[in-house]
């Protein structure tokens, strides 16, 4: 009998420890976020919430922005600049870049609006978060003077970003294939000859 009872005491003991164990790892993984596939939707603060959207950059939703701005280069995400950022791009519009650009005052107040609230420093996005730490304080004007962004490219050669079918390192698009999705990925780059 006693055997019995010492059997029952163990058995209950490690089938409780097993689930307590087990419960803890499908709560947390190891940066102490709820655990969830790739892709998986969840409910969250202030509703449905995508897993993609913590990885990947949210596209650009903006129809202001990314005809006014997408038709000279792409509309790239407000999540890839902090909003002083953008708001220095925003203010210097005479000489963006050697070109002047011309947006009447509702459109520029909307775009601005919507650059601000989406910005890095206001993204949900893994990338925005990585982009914000390696600022240190600093407002960059280009995307491409962003350190965490030179990093990830800092492999490749100048001279890369020189060829003809790549043109500049602010192109995103010729080996970024799904920048204008917000996907930035080292296994969907393909850098062109």
């Amino acid at each position: 009998m006693v055997n019995w009872v010492r059997y029952t005491v163990l058995t209950t003991l490690l089938l409780a420890t097993f689930s307590l164990f087990a419960g803890l790892c499908a709560a947390d993984d190891q940066h102490g976020k709820p655990h969830r596939d790739r892709g998986e939707s969840h409910e969250g603060v202030g509703g449905k919430h995508d897993r993609n959207s913590e990885i990947h950059l949210n596209p650009v939703t903006n129809q202001t922005y990314k005809e006014t701005c997408g038709a000279c280069h792409l509309a790239y995400q407000p999540g890839l600049l902090p909003s002083g950022s953008w708001a220095i791009l925003l203010s210097n519009l005479r000489s963006h870049f050697g070109e002047t650009v011309h947006i009447d005052a509702s459109s520029k107040e909307a775009i601005e609006k919507y650059l601000t609230d989406n910005s890095a420093d206001h993204s949900e996005a893994k990338r925005s978060r990585k982009i914000m730490r390696s600022l240190k304080g600093e407002t960059p004007s280009r995307i491409t003077e962003i350190q965490y962004i030179r990093r990830k490219h800092r492999d490749i050669p100048s001279e890369v970003f020189g060829r003809k079918s790549i043109g500049s390192f602010s192109n995103c698009l010729a080996c970024h294939k799904g920048a204008d999705e917000g996907i930035y990925d080292d296994d969907d780059t393909i850098i062109p000859k």
